[in-house]
């Protein structure tokens, strides 16, 4: 029997664009999930701080999700002093949530080739399930110590919520090829980035003049 499932997606959504929403929706429809929380991290350790507030990205999170079922913007990350660890807000959702509800951590297969950089890695799973989204044929080359615990922790898809945590899945994606870091560089160079994110969000951003020097 599936457990009551909350998903977590984090990002810095520097702008939040329709491949992360696609990507939660997807996620929400192939697992089930009751709700989805979009998390935007204040000072990601293993990225560039981002060059735009952080009121600034919860607010278009918040513009991107207006009348859109199950999901939410969690700000606890950019209340919280200091890096943003994702093993921190895990296991501070596990003690909100309690025992009987599993949470679904999304990442993409980009940052799982890289999670064995992540601050205490191998203690996510205490807390959570995860689910990578993968690109078809979504092959993924990755380190051993990484092939290893994909091996010992992977089920299929279908079985994910048996656990309230513990499991990897991989689910493939509908590949959209759109990314933060061009939309930024589109918008510096005077390019119509129109559909590639929500109106709403694209109307904010040229209110505001977000992007027109940011590298």
């Amino acid at each position: 029997m599936n457990h009551p499932a909350v998903g977590v997606l984090g990002g810095t959504f520097n702008p939040v664009h329709v491949g992360h929403l696609r990507g939660a929706l997807d996620c929400r429809d192939m697992l089930g999930l009751s709700a989805i929380r979009l998390m935007p991290a204040a000072l990601p350790p293993l990225k560039a701080t981002p060059g735009v507030s952080a009121a600034h990205r919860a607010k278009m999170l918040d513009l991107a999700i207006v009348g859109t079922e199950g999901l939410s913007v969690d700000r606890r990350e950019l209340d919280r002093e200091g890096l943003s660890y994702t093993v921190d807000t895990l296991r501070e959702l596990r003690q909100e949530l309690g025992a009987e509800v599993a949470i679904v951590f999304i990442m993409g297969a980009d940052s799982l080739q890289r999670l064995n950089r992540w601050h205490e890695w191998r203690v996510l799973l205490e807390f959570t399930n995860i689910a990578v989204l993968a690109r078809p044929p979504g092959d993924l080359q990755l380190p051993p110590e990484l092939q290893s615990w994909l091996e010992e922790h992977e089920v299929p898809a279908s079985q994910l919520l048996r656990q309230t945590q513990g499991a990897v899945s991989r689910l493939v994606q509908p590949g959209l090829d759109v990314s933060s870091s061009a939309i930024r560089l589109g918008i510096e160079g005077g390019r119509n980035v129109r559909y590639l994110l929500p109106d709403r969000v694209l109307e904010y951003i040229t209110e505001q003049d977000l992007y027109r020097s940011i590298k």
